[in-house]
């Protein structure tokens, strides 16, 4: 039986830089910070005080007034990232939804690392301040994880496969690959695929610092996130969603789809080596990609641009970087393959930076521009790719890779076509 062919069709995409696809592409390319003070709490005692934080976001655009009071902001960006990317790819007429068995075939895959994690605070505090009659009755169905998946079936009347996955800042790479797989198997026919996530909160700022992943560079939020620098001291948390819209080719062509991509491969791997830090030479993210090679049945050489996992972590970069060069070989040394980290920008969006990712991939193909890596003014001896520094470089992608490494040492890896290419 002949493997089906998945195609990308529609995305939407929300984080610190922009609130839709175009405004988050448009900040890439003028290399803008997404990284400030946070504004939605007061973390003066905090030793953290800075994230990228999504802005002017009115979540009743997206969800009725009464309905948004019952979700997490999580919830509230996957519907917002859904809509845009049910829009773009065409799938429904603006305000409609499938009824009955036409929404049979098309599912939901939408992952998050934390969920309500503000839901969790904020019915915390009722409880300790209140007692226990004062925690919402909506308390558990705003926090837990699949009902952002939950809620954009609901929305759509998307009746197929409804999931969520739940690996920490592999969530949303995991969901789009899962997705990719349920089409291929023939369990739908198209998907709405992603992830989101909303951690900017006193508690999930304040343990990131404790465990010392975060930047502490308060003075200087724009440059405190620079991936594969030598004076690189943590992440900056993100927020937002990314999510596309898979489709089976030729469910896609029959309905006249504006095609965008094609998605040809997907690996995971484990690194079983710690709970925080990766295998020695990435180990783990090297095996993700090859298995997303061998799936796609391509060689490395093909591969002309990767956007990294890379968040700005002094050990997390350098293993990746290394990771790349021992599955790329020749073509990463010479400095031919293009490799860049768009965290720089955007922030880590921990369980939501791969959807975000897997279409700001997409759309480097489109357009074929491969982002830039901001802040990038010393590059860490240990790194030694082309990782586009601090401006966009016009390129030939054909096929790029988007990675996502998360706690635990799970590892995933997805592998983009560009429609048309050879």
């Amino acid at each position: 039986m002949q493997q089906r062919r998945v195609v990308v069709t529609g995305m939407g995409l929300l984080c610190g830089v922009g609130n839709n696809a175009p405004q988050v592409w448009e900040s890439l390319l003028a290399g803008r910070s997404g990284m400030a003070e946070i504004t939605a709490y007061d973390l003066t005692d905090h030793s953290v005080r800075f994230a990228a934080e999504v802005k002017n976001f009115d979540p009743h655009v997206f969800v009725e007034k009464k309905e948004a009071r019952k979700m997490g902001r999580f919830i509230h960006f996957a519907m917002a990232a859904a809509e845009e990317a049910v829009l773009h790819s065409g799938l429904l007429p603006p305000g409609s939804r499938f009824e009955g068995e036409a929404g049979d075939m098309v599912g939901v895959h939408i992952g998050s690392g934390i969920g309500g994690f503000d839901i969790i605070e904020r019915e915390h505090a009722n409880l300790m301040n209140s007692g226990p009659r004062r925690i919402s009755p909506f308390f558990i169905p705003a926090a837990i994880v699949n009902l952002a998946a939950g809620h954009v079936s609901i929305k759509y009347g998307a009746r197929g496969p409804n999931e969520a996955t739940a690996t920490a800042c592999t969530s949303s790479a995991h969901s789009i690959g899962d997705a990719f797989r349920i089409i291929q198997r023939g369990d739908a026919d198209a998907m709405i695929a992603g992830g989101a996530e909303a951690a900017i909160t006193p508690l999930s700022v304040g343990g990131f610092a404790a465990m010392k992943a975060l930047s502490t560079r308060n003075d200087d939020p724009t440059h405190a996130c620079r991936p594969f620098d030598k004076d690189r001291d943590g992440f900056v948390v993100g927020e937002g969603a990314g999510v596309l819209i898979l489709e089976e080719l030729e469910y896609a062509q029959a309905r006249g789809a504006n095609i965008l991509a094609e998605i040809i491969g997907y690996g995971m791997s484990g690194d079983a080596f710690h709970m925080t830090g990766m295998a020695p030479e990435g180990d783990g993210c090297r095996r993700a990609m090859q298995a997303a090679l061998r799936v796609a049945g391509i060689t490395p050489d093909k591969i002309d641009y990767v956007n990294a996992h890379a968040t700005s972590t002094p050990l997390g970069d350098a293993m990746e970087s290394q990771a790349i060069e021992n599955v790329f070989g020749e073509k990463a040394k010479s400095h031919e393959l293009l490799v860049s980290s768009t965290k720089s920008m955007t922030g880590h969006l921990l369980g939501g930076a791969g959807g975000l990712e897997a279409g700001i991939t997409v759309l480097s193909m489109l357009h074929q521009i491969a982002p830039p890596t901001m802040n990038l003014e010393n590059v860490d001896p240990a790194c030694r790719l082309n990782y586009v520094a601090n401006k966009p470089q016009k390129a030939k992608i054909d096929y790029a890779v988007s990675n996502s490494f998360g706690f635990g040492g799970t590892n995933g890896s997805l592998v983009f076509k560009r429609w048309g290419a050879e």
